[in-house]
């Protein structure tokens, strides 16, 4: 068995240990001979399904603020005694796994470069590990992210210990190597997988809306912000925005709050909730392509998973992007907006009129059965594991290592690929 070891970056939200465990589960169903160990930090790991020859190490919790500081989310630890403990942990991980193959979410040296000991200890190994760097479409502006690889001297890192860098986007969204100013040296490391379509819906659409009490064409508006530690603002002005409409124009709406929402803010938007009929509420959905495949429209920020999700399911999108500690949900929904594949409506305008209207646009577009543009390349996950199994010697193909996945918007078909039914 190949044995793949997967660092996830953690300390914010679910989307980075969603989309490292999704790239594990297309390893491991796509290839026999691979076994696969995750290192996450993430409290909400457990909740999500995990396939036969995949296991995990649960790294003690960091947290981070909105303002990008980090601290010891559960432990009484200061925080550089957090790390070292982290550090440890993976440093034994690694040794005692042996991997033939470790990949890297973001952060070349890691989450306070608690890798970088490992990364250093790789050279006076007997049998040194491949190792790959995983990025997604967008990580900040150009300004802050330059200045964060040039400070930390990630470019170099990328020179001295990384065999590869695959990016989970598109140059024609946004070419990372141009925008945040790679090096050659760098740049020619880089790999292009496409964006991450996500698993189909488990669940028939019908049966989904028929649980929700939604009749079978009754529009059905899904609000979700993602993990939900910073949603609440978005889910609170829904709620207001829906308290305003008249009762005969509110459409049926089902709310995700998300696991990380504070109870407390849970609470407070169950009992908004209660008091609109049209009104529905969950915590937390670990299918939520089920749930986007029974809505008409969806009201979300704009992380990574949630757009690819929005993308994949071909419904109509109202993102709402954070814009702290960074800037990457903001340009990425602009970006988005730009090709007409969903709707940006900027924090600052997001007043609950204003999203509300956003949301009425959208359904009147799609009773009038306005269709779509599209991506025609979201080969994500298998741009991903075919470069994983070329480094490891399970795939020999010349056109892997030409991959650089480009994502083209296709115009809208004219056929009615757009309607209420699924």
């Amino acid at each position: 068995m190949k044995r793949v070891l997967i660092y996830s970056h953690d300390t914010f939200g679910l989307g980075n240990v969603r989309r490292m465990l999704e790239v594990a589960r297309h390893l491991v169903q796509t290839s026999p001979e691979v076994t696969v160990l995750l290192l996450t930090g993430s409290p909400m790991l457990h909740a999500f399904r995990i396939p036969p020859r995949i296991d995990y190490i649960k790294l003690p919790c960091l947290a981070r603020d909105t303002t990008g500081h980090y601290s010891s989310r559960s432990l009484p630890l200061d925080l550089p005694d957090l790390v070292r403990l982290r550090a440890n942990l993976i440093r034994s991980a690694i040794v005692d796994f042996a991997p033939d193959l470790v990949l890297v979410d973001k952060k070349p040296f890691g989450v306070q470069d608690e890798l970088a000991g490992a990364l250093e200890s790789f050279s006076r190994m007997r049998r040194r590990p491949r190792l790959v760097l995983l990025l997604r479409d967008i990580l900040d502006s150009a300004a802050a992210t330059q200045g964060v690889w040039q400070k930390n001297g990630y470019y170099e890192a990328v020179a001295t210990h990384y065999d590869q860098v695959l990016v989970v986007g598109s140059p024609e969204i946004f070419d990372l190597r141009r925008e945040y100013a790679f090096p050659p040296f760098a740049a020619a490391k880089v790999r292009y997988c496409g964006y991450i379509a996500r698993e189909a819906a488990s669940r028939p659409r019908a049966h989904v809306r028929a649980s929700l009490n939604v009749a079978p064409h009754e529009p059905l508006v899904l609000v979700t912000p993602g993990g939900g530690e910073d949603g609440y603002h978005l889910v609170a002005t829904a709620l207001e925005g829906l308290a305003r409409t008249p009762a005969h124009r509110r459409p049926r709406t089902h709310i995700v709050c998300g696991p990380e929402m504070p109870e407390h803010q849970q609470a407070a938007v169950g009992s908004a909730a209660a008091c609109l009929p049209e009104v529905s509420v969950q915590t937390f959905c670990d299918d939520m392509m089920s749930l986007i495949g029974s809505a008409d429209v969806a009201v979300t920020m704009g992380g990574y998973n949630t757009v690819c999700e929005l993308l994949t399911s071909g419904r109509r999108g109202v993102v709402v992007p954070r814009v702290k500690p960074g800037h990457e949900q903001l340009i990425r929904a602009e970006r988005m907006a730009r090709h007409g594949l969903l709707r940006m409506l900027p924090p600052e305008a997001a007043s609950p009129a204003a999203l509300m209207a956003e949301v009425q646009h959208q359904l009147d577009a799609l009773a009038r059965s306005e269709p779509l543009p599209r991506l025609t390349t979201m080969q994500g996950l298998e741009g991903v594991a075919r470069s994983l199994r070329e480094l490891i010697g399970l795939e020999d193909d010349a056109e892997a290592s030409e991959l650089e996945a480009s994502m083209l918007v296709a115009p809208p078909a004219r056929a009615a690929s757009v309607s209420l039914a699924s």
